[in-house]
């Protein structure tokens, strides 16, 4: 199994392409059966397109439509464990804290249905949530801003929630397109986590036990950690 982390993106066939190993290691645990593909989505009240726009990036991944499970509910509420029988598990994106909410119940089975061998995608906020350390958002950091408005996720200053726990260092996501990178380098320096990742859109952060972490996509993958002289960046690349 692996977890896929994807920064974002409203190139189908470019994201779908990043997909295509998640749903080939779905396929894979199935056997001799049809994969079931879980698309859990948190959507706001009047989204009508949020789940034709991530069925289409399954399929352009190569899912079939009668693989895909569509798991939709409104912001506000929260999923069942039920939600989580698949053979992999692909989380989209909308907003971030609403997402981490809507797991709220059901974080230790997302782990263990990950150690059963079902593979986890999440995309934009789905990737965010992965992290035990979920920066959920925020534009300031001890009331400076680190990040334009237009990338808190509706929250005022950086927060830090207890995430999924799939991986150990925070999760930022559209680095290089919205600027978030300022953020992740600020809540490593304010102590606020001690290591993270930032991933531009349109690439994907693939992590597994069987191999080093590899990164996949046209984008770069922005590795922040705290060090002796402050914070240290390092850019990781296809």
């Amino acid at each position: 199994m692996s977890v896929f982390l994807l920064g974002g993106g409203r190139d189908l066939a470019r994201c779908g392409d990043l997909l295509r190993p998640f749903v080939a290691e779905a396929r894979q645990r199935a056997a001799d059966r049809a994969p079931v593909i879980a698309l859990l989505l948190v959507l706001e009240a009047d989204d009508d397109s949020s789940v034709a726009r991530f069925t289409a990036m399954l399929e352009a991944a190569g899912a079939a439509a009668g693989e895909i499970r569509v798991e939709s509910i409104v912001e506000g509420e929260v999923y069942a464990a039920s939600a989580l029988d698949a053979d992999g598990l692909f989380v989209g994106g909308g907003l971030t804290p609403a997402y981490l909410n809507a797991f709220g119940r059901i974080g230790d089975a997302v782990i263990h249905r990950v150690l059963e061998g079902v593979s986890y995608a999440g995309f934009s906020a789905g990737a965010v949530i992965a992290a035990a350390p979920a920066l959920i958002g925020g534009y300031r950091v001890g009331g400076v801003e680190v990040v334009s408005e237009d990338a808190s996720e509706e929250l005022d200053e950086v927060e830090v929630r207890p995430g999924l726990g799939l991986l150990d260092f925070a999760v930022d996501v559209h680095a290089a397109q919205w600027g978030t990178l300022s953020r992740l380098v600020a809540a490593v320096d304010a102590g606020l986590v001690t290591d993270g990742v930032a991933i531009d859109e349109d690439t994907a952060l693939v992590v597994s036990a069987q191999a080093a972490p590899t990164v996949r996509g046209s984008g770069q993958v922005w590795r922040v950690e705290s060090a002796a002289s402050g914070v240290h960046v390092q850019v990781l690349r296809a």
